[in-house]
């Protein structure tokens, strides 16, 4: 990725429009962006950041419109680049407030914008700007694509913020995976890795099932065994996978040749019981009938003694049917008789009733005045329906004033209610105008504390670092207190074995000394009185020792010296940054008030949108009142006019209708109660005619019956209807006489075979014991052939259960080999295997190996910048506790000749090893041909905790990379700096926002 051109305008603290021209700036390789604190040096590489991602390089979305802005100017940032050899254009708006087009004091919201071109050449070489994309999320995915990297690790890898300089350095294994294998495009081992993942567990869930399904059948085959056999023995388990193939399949034979031998013992065993029950069959048999046949004896004894009992009582039934049979002769004249009776009752009573509904006047009259009168009632009744016409006008009209009554005290309450609410209108119009200047004043307050509140937040978190600081240069000094004192007692300790070993060296030569050898000191050969140590004298081994445990204690020392400077420097900065000394409690105490401030004020704020809309309502209801006062007046003029004239025509026809009703409440009334007294007067004259006819029809009836039954031999003619039966009962009674006769006979004719009367001869049978044997014989027989059965059916069940099992098992042992391969290969690139003993993971395998180009190539600058001190290691040793291994990386310290972990280095030195370490990864990044060359660094500060030769060094590796068509900017407040880069970018600061100025050396 190489800048071209970044446009921005209120973004951060630059208040109007700032362009920088990076094709310019970085015409050296190396640019320095400089400037007071807080001037915006950290926002330009935020404004980059956001140009690609559309988010900052923090992870909470910070504030980016400029407070000093004026308020007509958009929030806008534009980035020109080359990015994977295409060259882009990159606009981006944030979302945020602008003043209304049309409403001043007003403000509504702008939507976020994203514009994404390619600079393109056409066949004549004419090039222009062609848009890709306009939407946020396509955008960002195309720049992502390119890139092959996330915002995260564009700026763990390009763009170094403060304080996340040395992320990468100190990342665990997993976080540099990520990073190098989106850099150097090794995803497909992960994928290798995934497969084999997939293809184990995909080949365990298939082994599982295939177990199960073992398992299963045996568990069927333990239930058809059942509890005569012994399927327990040998029986596969599922915590022992090995018994559920060549074992299972064994235990399944032996089940299975128990089972042959039982069901054999139980076939001949239903075979004798088949025999017994044959005989005993025969036997009860004929039992059976011989007590059938004497059943039968003495029961047809029985029914004709029965039959001869009842002999009187079917000669009396024979004489009542043979009366019936003359009384039906006279059936026709006694029904005559009986109908007329009937008739004649029947209009008595009918006359009589319809009398009792006649009015008195009528209730004694005979048919022909009955009828008069009903004729006249006619007559009253065609006067009266010719009034219906007047009673339904005066029924209308009284409907009609009855609607326009209720209309016009509607009406009336209609204007009442309209007037008493615009009686109303100006205290609620002021109302309204109160609470929107209110919710304005509150927009202005919220926008003044949301600046004070992110000073004062920033205040706090740089308030909490510096006492957690002060904390840690406390414990520090107390280390360093320690370290010092443990120094001074090895001085110490060193000069004495030191000082004692001197004075006594004349005894550790004299103790070399041997006869007929030179003396190194006199060169005599002979050696008359050698000196002789003194009790407890040193030797050169306790020297060494001491000399060693002086020199650790003053490493130690110098470590805990570094460490209390590094928390002061810090302490001091964030002190700085907090403001003094305040307490974090006042700090955090105000934040919470300016807090609690901005949520009131917020929430007054919008209310203002309420306000103004319920203003919009309040007139819009204003002209809906007086509109529906107006027209209801109008309305109520119009009914009074239309009342008066409908309540005159009203008393006309109620005086004219008053005298038809006769008391009635309408006409319908009256012509009913007239229609139903001309029809009680014509029915009562009927019935009177019919109760005379029926009179005479009676008595000329009765005289014929009474001659009739004479005639017949019965003394009344109630006499002879008594004996008359119904059909039914007389074909009854001649049928049970009939059957009867039949009876007796059939008896008789019956008793008379000579197979009943040997049968009587004989002793009685004894059905109950042969019944009973029988049963015995029966019982014994089915519960032979129900083991017989059950035995088959364990046979049958057990020879395909069988059969299943072999199956099963050969299915399942190529799927436990498989299993077994596949577990093997996936544990070995995971990690995860026993065999695998570093385990690394093989893309991490591959990984490594890029890694070590990574550290070769940074060795070459750190080297340089620690003086030949320090070297980075890469260390594939197995991580604790089980993590994954092959990416850690290590500094070789020169000076004490060990190895030392990354977070044991200074402020200064983790700097710069890092610094050597994102040279180097872009340098081999660069060479790969699956990476993204990454030709552009940015470092924001960390230089001023250098010394000035480190500072020296590292610069002069700085410049180096102009030699490699590197780019790196770099923020620092350092004078040195400034004298060494050429290029740079002031950055200056003042109350009405910061501006940009391009500074070089011919320039100053």
């Amino acid at each position: 990725m190489r800048l071209h051109s970044l446009h921005l305008q209120a973004f951060g603290p630059f208040a109007g429009r700032h362009s920088i021209d990076f094709d310019a700036l970085t015409a050296d390789g190396l640019f320095l962006l400089h400037g007071d604190t807080g001037a915006g040096k950290s926002t330009l590489f935020a404004a980059i950041c956001f140009a690609l991602y559309g988010y900052p390089p923090r992870e909470r979305n910070a504030r980016l419109r400029s407070d000093h802005a004026p308020a007509d100017l958009l929030t806008e940032v534009t980035l020109e680049a080359t990015i994977a050899g295409k060259r882009l254009q990159i606009r981006r708006v944030p979302a945020q407030r602008k003043p209304h087009s049309r409403r001043p004091g007003e403000f509504v919201d702008h939507k976020a914008e994203t514009d994404l071109k390619q600079w393109t050449e056409d066949q004549h070489g004419q090039g222009h700007w062609e848009g890709i994309s306009s939407a946020h999320k396509e955008a960002g995915k195309e720049i992502e694509a390119l890139l092959s990297l996330n915002r995260q690790q564009f700026c763990q890898v390009v763009l170094l913020p403060q304080n996340d300089f040395t992320k990468f350095l100190r990342a665990d294994a997993s976080e540099r995976r990520v990073l190098l294998g989106t850099l150097f495009g090794t995803r497909r081992f992960g994928r290798i890795e995934e497969f084999l993942a997939e293809r184990k567990t995909a080949t365990a869930k298939r082994r599982d099932e295939a177990r199960a399904d073992v398992m299963r059948l045996a568990e069927r085959i333990q239930q058809a065994a059942g509890d005569e056999l012994d399927p327990a023995t040998g029986a596969p388990r599922p915590d022992d996978p090995a018994t559920l193939t060549d074992q299972a399949r064994l235990w399944a034979t032996a089940l299975h040749q128990q089972a042959a031998t039982l069901q054999q013992a139980a076939t001949a065993g239903t075979e004798s019981a088949r025999r017994l029950l044959d005989d005993c069959r025969t036997t009860e048999q004929r039992t059976r009938d011989l007590h059938r046949l004497q059943q039968t004896h003495h029961t047809t004894t029985q029914e004709l003694t029965q039959l001869d009992e009842r002999t009187d009582h079917y000669t009396q039934l024979s004489n009542r049917h043979d009366r019936a049979r003359t009384a039906r002769q006279l059936e026709t004249v006694l029904d005559d008789a009986h109908t007329a009776d009937r008739d004649h009752s029947l209009a008595l009573a009918a006359d009589t009733h319809a009398r009792t509904l006649l009015p008195a006047e009528h209730a004694a009259q005979d048919a022909n005045t009955l009828a008069e009168a009903a004729q006249e009632v006619h007559g009253n009744i065609g006067a009266a329906q010719a009034l219906l016409p007047d009673e339904a006008a005066l029924q209308k009209h009284t409907d009609e004033l009855a609607a326009l009554s209720k209309e016009r005290d509607e009406l009336a309450a209609t204007v009442t209610d309209a007037q008493d609410w615009l009686d109303g209108l100006p205290q609620l119009r002021e109302t309204l105008t109160a609470r929107l200047q209110a919710s304005r004043t509150a927009q202005e307050a919220g926008r003044e504390l949301t600046v004070t509140l992110s000073a004062v937040t920033t205040q706090c978190e740089a308030a909490a670092r510096r006492d957690g600081l002060l904390v840690q240069a406390a414990a520090a000094d107390e280390v360093l207190t320690r370290t010092t004192g443990v120094l001074n007692e090895a001085a110490t300790a060193y000069i004495t074995i030191r000082r004692r070993r001197t004075d006594g060296i004349v005894a550790e030569l004299a103790d070399r000394l041997k006869d007929g050898e030179s003396c190194p000191v006199c060169g005599s050969a002979t050696h008359p009185a050698p000196a002789t140590p003194q009790s407890g004298q040193p030797t050169a081994a306790d020297e060494q020792a001491a000399e060693a445990a002086h020199t650790a204690a003053e490493q130690k020392e110098k470590e805990a010296r570094q460490r209390l400077g590094s928390l002061q420097q810090e302490a001091a900065e964030a002190r700085g940054r907090a403001g003094g000394d305040t307490p974090l409690a006042d700090l955090e105490a105000r934040r919470t008030e300016l807090t609690d401030r901005l949520h009131q004020a917020l929430a007054k704020a919008a209310d203002a949108g309420p306000a103004e809309e319920e203003l919009t309502r309040l007139q819009q209801q204003q002209t809906d009142h007086e509109h529906t006062r107006n027209t209801a007046q109008q309305r109520l003029g119009a009914i009074d006019a239309t009342y008066d004239s409908l309540h005159t025509q009203r008393e006309t026809l109620s005086r004219r209708l008053t005298a038809a009703l006769d008391q009635h409440i309408t006409l319908a009334d009256r012509i009913t109660h007239l229609t139903q007294l001309a029809e009680q007067l014509e029915t009562t004259a009927k019935y009177t005619a019919a109760a005379a006819r029926t009179t005479t029809d009676l008595r000329t009836a009765t005289q014929r019956a009474e001659q009739a039954a004479q005639a017949a031999g019965f003394a009344s003619p109630a006499e002879a209807t008594g004996a008359l039966l119904p059909d039914d009962d007389l074909a009854r009674i001649s049928e049970e006489l009939t059957n009867w006769r039949e009876q007796r006979l059939v008896l008789a004719a019956h008793l008379d075979q000579p197979d009943l009367k040997n049968a009587a001869a004989q002793p009685p049978a004894g059905l109950e014991h042969a019944v009973a044997e029988l049963e015995k014989a029966t019982t014994a027989h089915s519960q032979a052939t129900s083991v017989e059965t059950q035995a088959t059916t364990r046979l049958t069940a057990l020879a395909t259960l069988s059969t299943q099992l072999d199956t099963f098992t050969q299915s399942l042992e190529p799927l436990e080999a498989a299993y077994r391969t596949v577990d093997h290969l996936h544990g070995l690139i995971s990690g995860g295997s026993l065999s695998n003993q570093l385990r690394m993971q093989l893309e991490s395998y591959v990984l490594a190996a890029r890694l070590e180009d990574v550290v070769d190539a940074a060795n070459t600058r750190l080297t340089r910048m620690s003086n030949h001190r320090f070297t980075l290691v890469h260390s594939d040793e197995r991580a604790a506790r089980g993590a994954k291994s092959g990416l850690g990386l290590k500094v070789l310290d020169a000076w004490s000749g060990h190895q030392r972990h990354t977070d044991t280095l200074s402020g200064g030195e983790s700097f710069y090893v890092s610094l050597s370490l994102a040279l180097g990864l872009a340098d081999i990044v660069t060479a790969e041909a699956g990476g993204q060359a990454l030709d552009t660094l940015f470092i924001d500060e960390g230089f001023g905790t250098l010394d000035d030769d480190t500072l020296h060094q590292v610069l002069d590796v700085l410049d180096s990379l102009r030699d490699h068509d590197r780019t790196v900017g770099v923020i620092s407040h350092v004078a040195e700096m400034r004298r060494r880069i050429t290029q740079r970018l002031h950055v200056r600061k003042s109350p009405v926002g910061s501006t940009l100025v391009h500074v070089t050396e011919a320039a100053e």
